[in-house]
């Protein structure tokens, strides 16, 4: 899929990933909910460790907004785990393997670094509403500030 699927008003394609402890997340179970679902490249790097400190230092007024804050990366679970302790992080870190909801998501694709095009995670995030639809699409991301955006529009949606 690309980037293009991912539409505000459509349904949120669904997916059950494991999270830091092995434990699968459903995007079903978390109907009735706010979804904040960050993509990010790679755990304990500087933009995402940036990211995922500022998702965490603001979690408890994302509960108070009824959002559940999950960030997703490619690594196993056992280096989420390294990378919350590392960084006392506060969000549920799910673990996408194969990319196939990266994909999904409009998060895995070409990137350009150096001159390079690569393959790879796409710095975005989505905004899930509690019926399980799209509610906002961030495409492409700058990790440091970004949290404090997308709890911004959360507020701004809740109304």
């Amino acid at each position: 899929m690309s980037e293009s699927a991912i539409r505000v008003g459509a349904t949120a394609p669904a997916f059950s990933l494991p999270d830091q402890d092995g434990v699968p997340v459903p995007l079903s179970s978390l109907r009735g909910s706010w979804v904040v679902l960050y993509f990010y490249p790679k755990d304990d790097t500087p933009g995402c460790t940036t990211e995922a400190c500022e998702f965490s230092e603001g979690i408890e007024a994302f509960r108070g907004l009824d959002a559940v804050v999950l960030g997703c990366s490619a690594d196993s679970p056992e280096k989420h785990r390294a990378f919350i302790k590392n960084h006392d992080l506060a969000v549920r870190l799910l673990s996408d393997r194969d990319h196939a909801v990266m994909e999904a998501y409009g998060a895995w694709g070409e990137k350009s670094m150096y001159g390079r095009t690569t393959m790879g995670v796409i710095r975005s995030t989505v905004l899930i509403d509690p019926d399980g639809r799209i509610a906002f699409h961030w495409p492409k991301v700058k990790a440091a500030g970004h949290a404090e955006k997308v709890r911004e529009k959360l507020a701004e949606l809740r109304g």
